[in-house]
């Protein structure tokens, strides 16, 4: 099993808890498409319940064989940002990356260079923010037989100080994970455990504790239940009787609807309620 990048130590139990839950939005769209000369195009909307509309467009290009991978983005802020990526030219398992935004209502710029680097019981990576600072910010996992220990740290060249350090670890099979993270210079303490129950039930849980804030721990719980090859539900719920709900299907090849609503259980008879609805379009 290969070793997750720092910040996907407690990915499965994350993903469960936080992915594919349509509230968050009144309402989003997705258009994906793919020419034959290994162009990649997107366009991405979003309705808030604030009626507040955003969207990008996206258009990626990519030469499998040398290994690079250029990104060009353009959003309804009229910021603009591209990133060129190469894996493994300089060596293997190593991919740098070089992100430049531009926003030409007040003339900001951008400038950012990252590195990965992986190999079968290591990932590494650091950024830099070349332009603000500049700083730096550098992770690293170590992991043996499933066992996975790491930690992040930020440094501002400038003021020549450290800017924030976490540590985590956590243990991952092919069924289950489970993973302890302290976060935040080691202030927020976080434990999330995964289950993968069989081919259609998962079941995760995360608690959380923030000791600048007092006693107080956090607890939120999650699972999913696949109907059919073309379907699914989700459900989460946390200590303060917050619950969500979901409902993701595949209507036709290149077609997926998602329908999600949440609510607070303590004020039903509040209007707290929020739906949203999604759909993807690929071809």
């Amino acid at each position: 099993m290969a070793v997750p990048a720092f910040s996907d130590i407690a990915k499965s139990a994350n993903d469960l808890l936080n992915k594919d839950f349509y509230h968050l939005a009144a309402g989003t769209i997705e258009v994906k498409s793919n020419t034959p000369n290994n162009v990649a195009f997107k366009v991405t909307g979003k309705s808030t319940h604030d009626k507040v509309t955003s969207g990008a467009l996206e258009g990626k290009f990519t030469d499998k064989p040398n290994g690079l991978t250029v990104t060009q983005t353009w959003n309804t802020a009229n910021a603009l940002e591209t990133k060129v990526e190469m894996a493994d030219n300089l060596a293997k398992g190593l991919k740098a990356e070089g992100i430049f935004s531009f926003l030409p209502a007040t003339n900001a710029r951008g400038a950012k260079f990252n590195l990965h680097f992986k190999q079968s019981n290591f990932h590494g990576r650091a950024f830099f923010d070349l332009l603000k600072g500049p700083t730096a910010n550098i992770d690293a996992v170590v992991g043996h037989e499933g066992f996975l220990a790491g930690a992040s740290a930020g440094y501002d060249v400038q003021k020549a100080a450290i800017t924030g350090y976490s540590a985590a670890v956590g243990y991952h099979a092919p069924t289950y994970s489970a993973a302890i993270a302290a976060t935040d210079n080691l202030s927020v303490f976080s434990a999330s455990y995964y289950h993968k129950v069989n081919s259609q039930v998962e079941a995760g849980s995360k608690a959380t504790w923030n000791s600048k804030t007092g006693n107080t721990v956090g607890l939120e719980v999650a699972t999913k239940y696949r109907i059919d090859p073309v379907s699914f539900v989700k459900g989460k719920i946390n200590d303060r009787g917050v619950a969500a709900i979901a409902y993701n299907v595949l209507l036709r090849e290149g077609v997926t609807l998602g329908v999600g609503a949440s609510f607070d259980t303590q004020k039903l008879d509040q209007a707290t309620h929020k739906v949203g609805t999604s759909f993807t379009f690929e071809s």
